[in-house]
């Protein structure tokens, strides 16, 4: 472990959350895996849900100094709220969230079957994002979808994201370590698309 790397909090509690086949898992894969090689202890939980259905997935992060931590995030304890889909930042927001938690949400959302189907509204974005910035100490609005949309893959929007995460100062790594993570798991021909979303992500906070 790299002694002058801090975490931000210990635990470091990071809730990544996004609708079923978004990337939800393969993001806390990739963050758990660079998180790891530091040297870190790393717990990663995972709850798929309705996942193959478009409904809510979760994953839980916990990252400590020394030893590791049970895989379930106390209640209101989240250090920071990965989302992919802002109406699913605010849902776990209302569990886990507290005056000091940061927020990083993808701005594009994904409509519930629900709503679609005209039995429920979603709610107003700009409401939405008041609201979010209102529950948390930062919140990051940020377009993943349009700039993973620009790199031609959409679904490069989770990708995107981490690259944000990164550049928040919440984490105690880089782009440099979450491209290793992702270059274990995708072949050579698919690193450029990732490192070039990484490195997008990061300039959102620029």
């Amino acid at each position: 472990m790299n002694p002058a790397a801090k975490l931000y909090a210990e635990p470091l509690d990071i809730i990544i959350t996004g609708v079923g086949g978004q990337g939800n898992v393969l993001a806390s894969q990739v963050l758990g895996r660079a998180l790891l090689k530091l040297g870190y202890g790393v717990t990663v939980g995972e709850t798929f849900g309705l996942s193959q259905r478009g409904g809510a997935v979760m994953s839980m992060v916990r990252v400590v100094s020394q030893g590791v931590m049970g895989p379930l995030v106390p209640e209101n304890r989240a250090t920071a709220i990965l989302s992919l889909e802002p109406l699913e930042a605010l849902r776990v927001l209302g569990a886990y969230g507290h005056p000091q938690v940061v927020v990083l949400t993808n701005d594009r959302p994904l409509m519930p079957v629900n709503v679609i189907a005209g039995a429920n509204r979603y709610p107003d974005m700009a409401d939405l994002q008041a609201v979010l910035a209102e529950l948390s100490s930062r919140l990051y609005w940020l377009p993943a979808t349009d700039v993973a949309l620009e790199l031609g893959n959409p679904i490069l929007a989770n990708v995107v994201m981490l690259g944000a995460l990164a550049a928040s100062g919440l984490l105690p790594l880089g782009l440099p370590e979450l491209e290793a993570a992702l270059a274990e798991m995708f072949p050579p021909a698919k690193m450029e698309a990732n490192r070039q979303a990484l490195a997008r992500g990061a300039a959102l906070l620029a």
